[in-house]
């Protein structure tokens, strides 16, 4: 849980400065990608987890 919410502050930053900084769009790219690649391996996780516990 700690690694998903550093990633996700790490997209925010980089989109941040990618944004307001004159030049360095391509931060506001690498933020979007971790913030995807953050939340598809969350969801794994969670797919994963609700695999063992079947709904009654």
């Amino acid at each position: 849980m700690a690694l998903f919410l550093f990633l996700i502050l790490a997209a925010i930053v980089l989109g941040l400065i990618g944004v307001v900084a004159k030049g360095l769009f391509y931060l506001l790219v690498i933020g979007v990608v971790v913030l995807v690649v953050d939340l598809i391996l969350v969801g794994a996780r969670w797919s994963r987890r609700s695999r063992r516990h079947p709904v009654r």
